[in-house]
């Protein structure tokens, strides 16, 4: 990863909304957020199995197989050798990146109060042996501490561990970006999220903090329940007619289409 670069991830909830998403974007993310939302209808507290979570990384590579695809595995799922075997099987699906946190179970958003985190040390020792086991996949090195030292001190850390990227998640300020960002030799993550504790940031802002890859966590999920929000209102108010919708069953058929095209290896 280059560290001048700023790529974007658009955070997708199931392989529809990540189609949509990847006729804009070449680099997507598997959001815990939204798999919990769209896989379970459950918050974001530690209910995904990585069982489920390989299984729709597995789906979304069979129609997007060009696509990056870095992937939310919370704490691993575990000890560090489910860790291991996680991000093994992820990298054999076709992953292209992982991100790491330092979370202790109970889980939450990193966006929400009430986390518990991780000994430093314990963490360092998890992050090592799944830097060991993969081989070409990236690895970005989370964490969701809220004390600015100890902060500074892990965000060090984790680049020293061999990290190739550092996401401190739910930063209020941009000037404490900027420093943390100058602190390390490697790219420095951010993460977007409508109504989280971070700000809303252009890409030119975040460039100049020292961004080098902005994660958009939830915009399909978020676009999705305010439009079926709208549609169901809608249909109430206009007596059950369907008139006058902007997508109907050809324009959406066109673009499961163009997944049958990319599974199948043919030219459009």
């Amino acid at each position: 990863m280059d560290k001048a670069d700023l790529v974007s991830f658009i955070g997708v909830y199931d392989v529809f909304s990540a189609t949509l998403a990847a006729r804009h974007f070449d680099s997507l993310f598997v959001s815990g957020f939204g798999f919990a939302a769209s896989h379970y209808g459950l918050p974001d507290v530690g209910f995904i199995t990585w069982t489920d979570i390989v299984a729709f990384v597995q789906r979304l590579r069979t129609v997007l197989p060009t696509h990056n695809l870095l992937v939310d595995i919370d704490d691993g799922y575990c000890d560090p050798d489910v860790a291991c075997h996680v991000v093994s099987v992820l990298e054999a699906a076709g992953a292209s990146a992982v991100v790491l946190e330092d979370q202790k179970r109970p889980r939450r958003c990193g966006h929400f109060e009430g986390k518990q985190i991780m000994e430093l040390g314990e963490y360092l020792a998890k992050l090592k042996a799944v830097l060991a086991i993969r081989r070409e996949m990236l690895v970005i090195a989370r964490t969701d501490s809220s004390d600015l030292d100890d902060v500074a001190r892990r965000v060090v850390a984790f680049a020293a561990a061999g990290a190739d990227a550092v996401l401190v998640d739910g930063l209020k300020s941009m000037d404490t970006v900027r420093d943390l960002s100058t602190r390390i030799d490697r790219p420095f993550c951010f993460n977007q999220i409508a109504g989280g504790k971070s700000p809303a940031c252009t890409q030119s802002a975040l460039r100049d903090a020292g961004v080098s890859l902005v994660i958009y966590s939830t915009p399909c999920l978020f676009a999705a329940q305010a439009g079926i929000d709208d549609a169901m209102a809608t249909l109430k108010d206009r007596d059950g007619s369907l008139a006058d919708s902007r997508i109907g069953v050809r324009e959406c058929t066109r673009v499961l289409n163009e997944n049958l095209v990319r599974r199948d290896g043919r030219s459009s």
